[in-house]
């Protein structure tokens, strides 16, 4: 008789919902193998039984064949008795014990149901909800695990027979597709507008919601859509007037939106498109990519398309463009043989500037009630929000500028196994790390923590995510911001477990490091250059160069304290940080200068009075700051409306600036380098920078040129910097990380001028450089840190953060 072996395999990593246990059902039948498979909090298990070659061959490519969307960390399988019988069958999901496995995020719509969405013949046609093993949502509508149908938010809508059927086939692509649905038994799509909102299409209403809704566009209608992780705000991105109509609805100022473009034909004209940005965008995770806008051909006046585009993004050197993701969009934009409507739409995201994006359908109605026409809505609730992630390409590489739908809730993999930590992030684009073990889940993005509404969304976030990651934190980290929300949650949330405060700038660098796999085991000189970053000294840091590792660091160099007049009041109105400079260099505030034009003569004495007697002056090192002055002393912008605007615009102006690499020379920083002995930090003055741009007003130069010098002026410093660290303690890896190094013009320059240096050189790629990417360096830091730890003051090597219980 024939030896029978049976083995029992758990498969550890992102296996559920993304038809893993169908392809276990395929391979094992497909080898003749008996036994059964079965979601459990941690994987998906498996017991085959039959003959011993057949056993190994199931086990021995079961990751490496696996479904496209599956990603699967550990394969892990013991032999167990024989218990005999025929025939292999999925079995019921196994609740109960801690949460193992990992959630798929959102994916956008496959081709197959494209294709029978644009089918006639098919049962779902234009079904607004159509979905498959292989794509649809996951992440926002599940509820708990294991990943079944009763876990996820389409719990309340039974399969009708025909769905029912298709489940329980397993030669059939919806085989366990647990969103599976059709116009009979799915979720029903519908348009109300009026005051107050009624149903106009859908439903009892009758008429098609989607043609409705392109109709409205297509006149000028600004529509909130419901999508995935939330609703969108939508117009016709071709009609200026209605895009300046969305824009004074939103209190938006002049912050770029993002477009939604029918296919890649109707943005190639607009902008420049890679390879690589190509491959984002038509990715499984359909992120907004960040694109370089082509210049307009030379013409007397400009046409209505460019006009359109320049209330799209203004002064904005990119366009936000994202390829639609789930059917309702693909309806939304048309499809083949479609009527023509607008193939370009605005979307952005439904809410009030500053507020969290609205998921709710009640509280859509009322939150987006002064903002909408009409609501294209449905009723399969979402229950996690989760905002469209956005991405740029930097020399070939993809530079992630905010990390949310299409990858949450995936985990990182960490280069040192960490204790259960929760590190709460920073207070400007929030997002929150759960980590434990060699994982790390970064948060979707859940946005700045002025608002409650955000800080309640915060609370819901990091509920859920430990739910379905199983993490129980024992170990809190936050930053050392005396006034960060996210700190003070951290701080009420700690009870009697500790609670590490991490220097922002060091958890920047230890985000990079942590990325790119290091251990800790050599430092690394960071460069982290931002807007804000509390300093050990009660300074405003943020043009920082830092020899680190996750243990603590030395301040190596940074930027000359200038004063901050009025705080905030000097990031909203650039020529003030511009006219503190000028004071600070001891140059005269002539009256030709752009920001002694900008700023209105009272204000220009008080601020005067303010700077002598050092009143509401906070000391700053920031390079954000610096990028906000020559962007007002140059002309470029002297009033933001959005965070990093002027520096923005400071890049656009240098990317229309002369071709060819500027001279460095043009403009510098002086570098002052202390005693050795003293330990101080080298400090770089942008005095002799500022007179030079100085001059180049007085001899009539544009602000391209300008903004083109400062871009290399900043390279060459941070060049120099690095050499200096490297002849004083010899390390050779930079990190470049912060939020001003999202900027592309500047991040190759100094990575290229690194690298002809002999440095290696980390950059971001999947978790962002800006305060998004924040948490995961916190994390790093507080699991690094000693049991009992006191804070050093000065310059020496300052651990990373003080542990307390709050």
């Amino acid at each position: 008789m024939e030896a029978v072996q049976r083995r029992r395999v758990l498969v550890r990593g992102v296996v559920q919902g993304v038809g893993f246990r169908p392809y276990v059902y395929t391979r094992a039948t497909g080898l003749g193998l008996a036994g059964h498979v079965t979601n459990t909090p941690e994987g998906v298990v498996a017991e085959v039984e039959g003959a011993p070659a057949a056993v190994s061959a199931f086990c021995e490519r079961l990751a490496a064949d696996a479904p496209p969307l599956a990603v699967v960390d550990a394969v892990d399988h013991c032999e167990v008795p024989v218990a005999g019988g025929a025939g292999f069958t999925i079995v019921a999901s196994r609740s109960g014990g801690p949460a193992r496995t990992l959630v798929s995020p959102d994916v956008a719509t496959c081709a197959d149901c494209l294709a029978e969405l644009a089918d006639p013949a098919d049962r779902r046609h234009r079904h607004p909800f159509i979905t498959c093993t292989h794509c649809g949502p996951r992440f926002t509508i599940v509820t708990g695990l294991p990943y079944d149908r009763a876990h996820t938010t389409m719990a309340r809508f039974p399969m009708c027979p025909d769905c029912a059927r298709e489940y329980a086939d397993p030669a059939d692509r919806r085989f366990h597709a647990q969103p599976v649905a059709c116009p009979a038994c799915g979720p029903r799509l519908r348009l109300l507008a009026g005051t107050p909102p009624r149903e106009v299409a859908g439903g009892a209403a009758g008429a098609d919601p989607v043609a409705e809704a392109r109709r409205l566009l297509a006149e000028g209608a600004i529509l909130a859509v419901k999508g995935l992780g939330g609703y969108h705000l939508a117009c016709d991105a071709t009609r200026p007037a209605a895009v300046t109509e969305l824009r004074r609805r939103k209190a938006r100022g002049d912050k770029p939106f993002a477009l939604m473009v029918r296919a890649l034909t109707d943005i190639e004209p607009l902008v420049h498109l890679d390879p690589a940005e190509r491959a984002l965008l038509t990715g499984p995770a359909r992120p907004i990519v960040l694109l370089r806008r082509r210049p307009e051909p030379a013409a007397p006046t400009p046409t209505a398309l460019g006009r359109a585009l320049d209330e799209v993004a203004p002064r904005c050197p990119d366009l936000g463009v994202m390829l639609p993701y789930t059917p309702v969009h693909h309806l939304l934009l048309g499809l083949p043989g479609d009527p023509p409507g607008p193939r370009l739409l605005v979307m952005t995201s439904g809410n009030l500037s500053g507020e969290p994006i609205v998921t709710d359908d009640a509280e859509a109605l009322e939150r987006l009630g002064r903002l909408a026409d009409a609501w294209l809505t449905h009723d399969r609730p979402i229950h996690v929000p989760c905002d469209d992630s956005v991405v740029r390409v930097c020399d070939g590489e993809p530079l992630t500028v905010r990390r949310s739908r299409g990858h949450a809730p995936l985990p990182l993999t960490l280069p040192l196994p960490v204790p259960a930590t929760l590190a709460a992030g920073g207070d400007l684009k929030n997002a929150f790390c759960l980590g434990e073990g060699r994982k790390a889940w970064l948060s979707a993005h859940i946005g700045d923590m002025d608002d409650l509404a955000t800080q309640e969304v915060f609370e819901r976030a990091e509920r859920q995510l430990e739910s379905i990651t199983g993490v129980t934190p024992g170990l809190l980290a936050a930053d050392k911001h005396p006034g960060y929300r996210s700190a003070h949650w951290a701080g009420r949330r700690a009870g009697a477990r500790p609670l590490v405060r991490v220097q922002h700038h060091h958890a920047h660098i230890a985000s990079a490091m942590a990325e790119h796999g290091l251990d800790g085991t050599r430092r690394v000189i960071g460069i982290a250059f931002d807007g804000t970053g509390y300093g050990d000294d009660g300074a405003v840091w943020g043009g920082e160069t830092l020899l680190a590792d996750y243990t603590g660091y030395t301040r190596f160099a940074h930027l000359a304290y200038v004063p901050l007049p009025g705080g905030d009041a000097a990031v909203r109105r650039p020529y003030r940080m511009a006219l503190a400079h000028l004071w600070a260099a001891g140059i005269d505030w002539t009256a030709d200068l752009p920001p002694v034009a900008a700023c209105p003569p009272d204000e220009l004495r008080v601020l005067q009075r303010q700077l002598e007697r050092n009143l509401n002056c906070a000391p700053t090192s920031s390079m954000g700051r610096l990028f906000d002055a020559v962007s007002s002393l140059a002309g470029v912008c002297h009033h933001a409306g959005y965070e990093a605007q002027a520096a923005v615009e400071l890049e656009a102006a240098a990317l229309a600036g002369p071709s060819g690499v500027p001279d460095p020379a043009a403009y510098r920083f002086a570098l002052r380098h202390p005693e050795p002995a003293t330990g101080a930090p080298v400090t770089a003055d942008p005095a002799p920078l500022l007179a030079a741009v100085v001059a180049d007003l007085s001899a009539g130069a544009a602000p391209p040129l300008i903004a083109a010098r400062f871009h290399a002026a900043v390279a060459a410093l941070v060049g120099a910097l690095c050499v200096s660290a490297r002849e004083r303690h010899g390390l050779d890896t930079v990190a470049l990380t912060g939020g001003v190094l999202a900027n592309t013009l500047l991040s190759s320059a100094c990575s290229r001028l690194l690298r002809e240096h002999g440095f290696t050189v980390l950059r971001h790629h999947r978790v962002p450089p800006n305060d998004g990417g924040l948490a995961l360096g916190q994390l790093m830091v507080a699991a690094a840190a000693p049991a009992t730890e006191h804070p050093q003051q000065g310059d020496a090597h300052v651990p990373g953060g003080t542990r307390q219980s709050d």
